[in-house]
C-alpha cells in the first residue's frame, strides 16, 4: 500500500497541470480533487498506519488515526478558501501528500528492514501526530511554485542540488529509506524557517532607529 500512496503523490502533482493545459479546469473538478486529496493522504495513510502498527495502541491507536484523517481534511479545506490570497511560494501548513508519504515512507522503510509495526508504535504514533498536527499549523512549507524551469539555474545551485542527491543517496541504502528522508526533511524545513524568521525579527528589533547617532 505505502508505495501506491506515492504513486497518488505523483498523479495528484500532474492533475491540475493536465486540466491547465488542455483547458479542462472547472468548480468539480477542483471539489473532486480535494475529495480524492482526503481519501489518499487522509483515509489511506491512516489505515496503513493503524494496520501496520497504531492498532497494538488499542483506543489510542485508532484516535490517533481519526486525529490525522480530521487534520487532512481541515488542511484541504483550508487550502481551498485561501488559493486567492496564499502567498504562492509558501503553503501554509504541511501539505497533506507531503504528510502522507512522510507516514507511508516510515512503513515503506521500516519494512525493508523486516521491522513489525509493533515494534515501533510508539515511534508510528509519534510520527503519525507529527504529520497530522503539522498539517494545520501556520508554519511555512516551500511550495516551489516561485521556480520558473524557463529560465536558467545557476552553477550553484545546480552544484548544491546534485551534493544533496549524492548525501542522500549515500546515506539511505534503499529508494524507500531516501524517499522517507527526503519527506522527513522537509516536514522539519518548516520550523527551521520559523527560526529563521524569529531570529531576523529579533535583529530588527535590536537596531537603533534610522537618524540615531
Amino acid at each position: 500500500a505505502a508505495p501506491y500512496i506515492g504513486v497518488a503523490y505523483a498523479l495528484d502533482a500532474l492533475d491540475g497541470r493536465i486540466a491547465r493545459m488542455t483547458n479542462t479546469e472547472s468548480d468539480f473538478g477542483l471539489q473532486l480533487d480535494s475529495l480524492a486529496d482526503v481519501i489518499s493522504f487522509g483515509i489511506a495513510p491512516a489505515v496503513l498506519s493503524y494496520a501496520w502498527g497504531l492498532s497494538s495502541l488499542g483506543t489510542l491507536g485508532w484516535a490517533t488515526c481519526f486525529i490525522y484523517v480530521a487534520c487532512a481534511a481541515l488542511r484541504l479545506a483550508r487550502f481551498d478558501t485561501m488559493l486567492e490570497v496564499a502567498d504562492k511560494r509558501f503553503f501554509q501548513g504541511m501539505p497533506s501528500p507531503a504528510a502522507a508519504c512522510l507516514v507511508a515512507g516510515m512503513v515503506w522503510a521500516l519494512n525493508e528492514y523486516q521491522i513489525r509495526g509493533a515494534e515501533v508504535k510508539w515511534l508510528a504514533w509519534v510520527l503519525t501526530v507529527f504529520a497530522g498536527l503539522t498539517m494545520v499549523s501556520n508554519l511555512k512549507f516551500y511550495s516551489g511554485k516561485d521556480i520558473n524551469p524557463r529560465k536558467s539555474v545557476s552553477f550553484p545551485a545546480v552544484v548544491a542540488i546534485a551534493l544533496a542527491v549524492v548525501a542522500l543517496a549515500a546515506a539511505a541504502s534503499t529508494l524507500p529509506e531516501m524517499l522517507f528522508m527526503i519527506f522527513a526533511l522537509y516536514g522539519v524545513s518548516a520550523y527551521f524557517i520559523a527560526a529563521w524568521d524569529l531570529l531576523r525579527r529579533g535583529k530588527r528589533s535590536d537596531a537603533p532607529p534610522p537618524g540615531t547617532p
